[in-house]
């Protein structure tokens, strides 16, 4: 079984706010929420596929991130990996480009939402970083 990569923004705003959307109903771990990016095309650098995902879901352009964490996660029926990124600074206006329910949440706030488990790793490690 082959590895899925994909790159993974952790979007936050200037009160540490972080944006989540719901995964569609048809997609691998449906109706679930997730923190926005996409896969990683062959060829294209992580930067690159941030970028490109994170301007098609919710046309912002990147600006500062930071490596926030690497995770491995084996599902049964797909194998993952994520590459997390914090995304400090962004320009335009985050909107749902393809209709997904969106929310901003304080970091505290994530454990009241449902997650594909690999994003639980991010979830953790969201309220150390921001713990009050």
């Amino acid at each position: 079984m082959s590895v899925v990569h994909v790159a993974v923004g952790v979007i936050v705003d200037s009160a540490h706010n972080v944006l989540i959307t719901r995964r569609s109903q048809g997609a691998h771990q449906g109706g679930l929420w997730e923190f926005p990016g996409g896969k990683v095309e062959v060829g294209e650098s992580l930067v690159a596929a941030l970028t490109r995902e994170l301007q098609e879901e919710l046309g912002i352009s990147i600006g500062r991130t930071s490596a926030l964490l690497e995770i491995h996660h084996d599902y049964g029926d797909k194998q993952v990996l994520l590459d997390v990124h914090m995304v400090w600074d962004y320009s335009g206006e985050a909107r749902s480009l393809e209709n997904q329910p969106m929310a901003w949440v304080t970091p505290q706030a994530l454990t009241q939402y449902a997650f594909p488990t690999a994003n639980l790793a991010i979830v953790t490690a969201l309220g150390k970083l921001f713990a009050v």
